[in-house]
């Protein structure tokens, strides 16, 4: 949905950066969660990404379906497709509250969630790499991280502005589609 002006202006490719090194990435969601990973039509590009950053970005943030696709394709740990799509603004608790990550959040916060996969919390709490920092009863884990902390996995959406779900719930409500 960018120009291509756009991409050429303010993107670059794997090839172009691929000597170079960061302090960060960001990795964000997409519309393709209810595809196996491997049907995506990028999923081979996102996979140099992810070997990519193991040796050439200090620390990466996944959101929504990036941290999915993160995760399975880090530890193998896969999504499931949900009965219904996790839609709304949910009540949060911190469960690691002196992790640096979460050092000066509410114990209980709301944040914005809308997908219709999920990585059960189960999943997570059985992997002794993954460590959740923050989790609801309604939505599942919000926040995760790897245990040498250079990956963070964030399920919701704390980058939505004030209007993004209204937006969302509109389109989806005139597709027809249930919310």
């Amino acid at each position: 949905h960018i120009s291509q002006e756009h991409m050429d202006s303010f993107y670059k490719t794997i090839d172009e950066i691929k000597d170079d090194y960061f302090d960060g990435m960001i990795l964000t969601g997409a519309p393709v969660e209810q595809m196996p990973y491997e049907q995506v039509d990028y999923w081979k590009e996102l996979c140099e990404i992810f070997e990519f950053a193991k040796t050439h970005v200090y620390s990466s943030m996944f959101i929504c379906w990036g941290a999915q696709a993160s995760l399975y394709y880090h530890y193998g740990i896969d999504k499931r497709l949900l009965d219904k799509k996790v839609f709304g603004v949910f009540e949060h608790k911190v469960v690691r509250p002196h992790n640096p990550l979460v050092r000066g959040f509410d114990e209980i916060f709301h944040a914005p969630h809308s997908r219709h996969t999920d990585v059960p919390v189960e999943k997570l709490r059985a992997d002794d790499r993954i460590t959740i920092l923050a989790e609801s009863d309604e939505a599942g884990a919000f926040l995760s991280m790897a245990k040498d902390g250079r990956q963070i996995f964030v399920m919701g959406h704390p980058e939505y502005d004030r209007m993004t779900l209204d937006q969302e719930y509109k389109r989806d409500l005139s597709k027809g589609l249930p919310i």
